[in-house]
């Protein structure tokens, strides 16, 4: 019988079905908020066939296009392998539930959320998070500790929870967090250069609404008979730790404080290998026990060095980062590149700048087609940690560090307007020891700058770390990579000396507290600075000029209404353009002309050909034009290629006239100044107030009082248009003349 959970969230509810659907499963749950519906199930297996020393958690999500309405782009027209989306929001339900398992749990377990319903108004990865737990509690499987989940934004000063998509838009900062009763677990923020206090009281403010929905939970579950499955975990053995702690502990203590990574490794190692030699071949069970003992003691010393003793393995203070080296340009037919290396982890960065054409479009639920022009792919080589694999295309992790590095880097990509490039960077870890996709944030901007790309301000990035016990803990600046594996936090912070960009919150403890994340922010703040420092003893400002290697754009703005003028019949005009100077050429509804060659000079000359075709005349302007055609009342003046005014009979000279003729000619080039141009794009010219502001031609023989002056044309003469010189185009548009 299903049960039905509603908890009201910023006068927005959210309800939670339990029970409803997928019956099958261990768990389902289907939330909605608004008429956006998340279906959620948990599955878990009865039995271990083979002992792992990690929870064997699988977590997919899936956005079923029908949930909004549309058929899938593409030949197959269905759903394919899951997308960027899809795999981000996968990691955030992973990342925010993996810490809450109970410890020894490795029976294969999988989390599947569905997307069944989009109003494209409310966010639906919060209710992945809330539908993961609520399947996961009000199952049989042993998760006991109900998890909240809920959105910040910042909107014009004011905070706001649960923020609606446009909303979201408009924010300064955005805050995903996720928690337990006690504490927050999981962070996921973008903000745009937000103070760290700011950041601060948006984390506070979100854990009153996750204590809400987590006590919804626990209301109902108090009223279910739901009996969790008996789940006993495999504890160590003390009498044999303390037994292998007197073998290997003088010499394993000695080995862990060696600084450098491989000479580190090949020290342990050797001291594991020396204790599995003594094990008989046929005791595979005791050479597994044996690591696993070996790998807990390893743990131990390096916690307890750092909680007791007060330092850290490499030597350094807690508050302190590695050694920085930047060089940058090194790679000459790359559009801008960067070596960045911290420590002992080294990111190669490169930018590539593309044209309108290199934009990704994106397939996602809206109904109009989304386009990103800044872009940046994380690699991440098994070489880098000195393995063997093979190469291929990038997993999970790659994505997400990817997406990361990138959202940090985001706020300082200038505006189209200012520069109109597609940006691409490439992050290739060549060496890591911790904190990679914080040296992909280092390495991206320093390779921006290279690239001449005009950045709005300078971010970096740093990985915070934590040692907890009890109450007793310590935060770690510029976490490596043992630091990462053995301890309980990895807390990455982007921005610039101003505030933050972007933040990424792991857990392997149930929570942290605001008093542990606030000293987290504001020590990461002090690192920080340190690295924006070193960044720009190498590389001060972006370079004044691109690569010549880049492609060059020229934007313009023309009349909307001549924007079919520059394309022509049949597209005849902008091909011709594009062909004759060997450029790329854009033109949008509202008169944007977006131009790329490979060479200025190219761009220069279709900009040039396009301004020909689309040029109009000013008021107050002084052109110099031809006479094309005379008539009694006044004569048609070519001020500009294929742009005819009137110069009536009464504006040629500064006194009374009889007969035109008298005083122009065909063909004769003259000046005239534009005095008015009406709706109907009728340019009237006048000579006279040349003259009479001595800038004009001398008049002819005449006065005030001859005959003919201010003679109005023939009413059915003044509308046509006269002739004009053909167009520079061969079956070029047709243009409009006055």
């Amino acid at each position: 019988m299903s049960q039905t959970i509603t908890i009201d969230i910023n006068n927005r509810p959210i309800t939670i079905e339990i029970g409803k659907m997928g019956k099958q499963a261990d768990g389902s749950a289907l939330v909605r908020a608004g008429e956006t519906i998340m279906f959620v199930t948990a599955t878990s297996k009865k039995e271990v066939k083979e002992p792992k020393p990690f929870l064997p958690l699988i977590v997919d999500y899936r956005e079923n296009t029908y949930a909004a309405g549309k058929i899938p782009g593409g030949f197959f027209k269905r759903e394919g392998r899951p997308s960027e989306r899809e795999i981000l929001i996968s990691r955030l339900i992973d990342r925010t539930i993996r810490p809450l398992f109970p410890e020894g749990y490795t029976f294969d377990t999988q989390i599947v959320a569905l997307l069944l319903s989009a109003d494209l108004v409310h966010d639906h990865d919060i209710l992945g998070i809330i539908g993961a737990s609520a399947a996961l509690y009000f199952s049989d499987i042993p998760f006991t500790t109900p998890l909240g989940a809920v959105k910040i934004g910042l909107v014009d000063g004011q905070f706001i929870i649960n923020p609606t998509a446009d909303e979201q838009d408009r924010s300064t900062l955005t805050i995903t967090a996720a928690g337990a009763e006690e504490g927050i677990n999981m962070i996921e923020a973008g903000a745009k250069e937000v103070d760290e206090e700011k950041v601060c009281e948006g984390l506070a403010l979100a854990h009153e609404p996750i204590r809400k929905i987590i006590q919804a939970q626990k209301d109902v579950f108090r009223q279910l008979n739901i009996v969790k499955r008996a789940f006993q975990p495999v504890l160590h053995d003390p009498a044999k730790l303390e037994d292998l702690a007197r073998q290997v502990k003088p010499a394993l203590l000695e080995a862990i404080q060696i600084r450098d990574k491989k000479e580190n490794e090949a020290a342990i190692r050797q001291i594991l290998d020396g204790l599995l030699k003594a094990i008989p071949q046929d005791q595979a069970e005791l050479v597994a026990e044996t690591k696993e003992n070996f790998h807990y003691l390893h743990k131990q010393l390096v916690r307890e060095i750092m909680l007791i003793d007060g330092r850290r393995m490499d030597g350094r203070a807690f508050d302190e980062i590695r050694p920085i080296q930047i060089e940058v340009g090194l790679l000459p037919r790359t559009h801008g590149s960067a070596l960045f290396t911290r420590g002992e982890t080294q990111c190669l960065a490169t930018v590539t700048l593309g044209t309108f054409e290199d934009v990704q479009r994106l397939d996602t639920l809206r109904d109009e087609e989304l386009s990103k022009r800044f872009m940046l792919h994380y690699n991440f080589p098994p070489f880098s940690v000195g393995e063997v694999a093979f190469l291929r295309g990038p997993g999970r992790r790659e994505v997400g560090h990817g997406a990361l590095a990138e959202k940090s880097i985001l706020p300082s990509i200038p505006a189209e307007e200012v520069f109109p490039y597609t940006v691409r960077i490439v992050s290739d870890i060549l060496e890591s020891n911790g904190s990679s996709s914080m040296a992909s944030v280092c390495g991206g901007v320093l390779s921006l700058m290279d690239a001449g790309v005009p950045l709005s301000m300078t971010i970096a990035g740093i990985a915070m770390g934590l040692v907890k016990e009890g109450d007793r803990y310590r935060i770690l600046t510029d976490i490596a990579g043992l630091e990462d594996h053995f301890g309980d936090m990895d807390f990455k912070i982007a921005g610039t000396d101003k505030g933050i960009t972007a933040i990424q919150l792991d857990l392997k403890i149930s929570h942290v507290t605001q008093d542990i994340l606030r000293q987290a922010i504001f020590q990461g703040r002090e690192a920080r600075l340190k690295v924006l420092d070193k960044m720009r003893q190498a590389i001060s400002a972006p370079r004044p000029e691109i690569s010549p290697f880049a492609p060059h754009i020229i934007t313009l703005m023309v009349n909307p209404e001549r924007v079919g003028e520059i394309i022509g019949p049949g597209g005849k005009i902008i091909k011709r353009i594009c062909a004759q100077t060997k450029s790329k050429i854009d033109v949008d509804e509202n008169g944007k002309v977006t131009i790329a060659a490979v060479d200025s000079e190219g761009a220069e000359r279709a900009r040039d050909m396009i301004r020909e075709i689309t040029i109009e005349a000013e008021i107050g302007k002084v052109y110099e034009g031809e006479i094309v055609r005379l008539e009694e009342y006044g004569a048609f003046v070519e001020i500009l290629p294929n742009i005819v005014g009137l110069l009536h009979i009464s504006e040629v000279a500064p006194f009374r006239i009889r007969s035109i003729r008298d005083h122009l000619k065909l063909g004769q080039v003259i000046k005239v100044k534009v005095l008015h141009i009406d709706e109907g794009n009728k340019i009237k010219l006048s000579k006279r107030v040349l003259e009479t502001e001595g800038q004009g031609e001398s008049g002819a023989p005449g006065g005030p009082d001859s005959e003919g002056g201010h003679q109005e044309g023939d009413s059915r003469d003044r509308g046509q248009r006269p002739f004009s010189k053909p167009s520079p185009f061969k079956d070029g548009p047709k243009k409009r003349f006055f």
